[in-house]
């Protein structure tokens, strides 16, 4: 049974709670970073599942992961997690030598997100785990 989704929310009010641009949410609709789950149409109507979504986003940007990491692992959480993979997984991330390391939490132990998929790994240093944040209001 497909996850039903919540809410109608237009790209500035996703964008207001998540601390982007409304602007910026578009284009994270359309690059496949988040879905408007309520409608694809003119304008995206989004659900309370894609400001989620949004929000892991903007916290992955944030923290230096690539934007094509992020493709990726939305891509394959997709298939196991379901249509909002990034608040249903455990995601963390890692500072190592300068880059920023994009973690999958399975069991007691973390995958990383490497170009052949989630692989094992041993953690160098803390983790910093990646939670749901909303922008405050104004």
């Amino acid at each position: 049974m497909r996850a039903r989704a919540h809410g109608s929310l237009l790209a500035a009010d996703v964008g207001e709670l998540v601390g982007v641009s409304g602007t910026t949410i578009g284009q994270w609709a359309r690059r496949g970073y988040i879905h408007s789950s309520q409608d694809d149409g003119d304008p995206r109507v989004y659900a309370v599942e894609d400001v989620a979504e949004a929000s892991i986003v903007h916290a992955l940007l944030e923290r230096g992961v690539r934007r094509a990491d992020i493709r990726r692992a939305i891509g394959r959480l997709r298939a196991t997690e379901g249509p909002w993979p990034l608040t249903e997984a455990r995601l963390a991330t890692v500072q190592d030598e300068g880059r920023t390391r994009l973690l999958l939490a399975e069991g007691a132990g973390w995958l990383e997100l490497t170009a052949r998929g989630w692989q094992h790994v041993a953690v160098p240093g803390a983790v910093d785990e990646v939670r749901l944040r909303l922008a405050p209001a104004a």
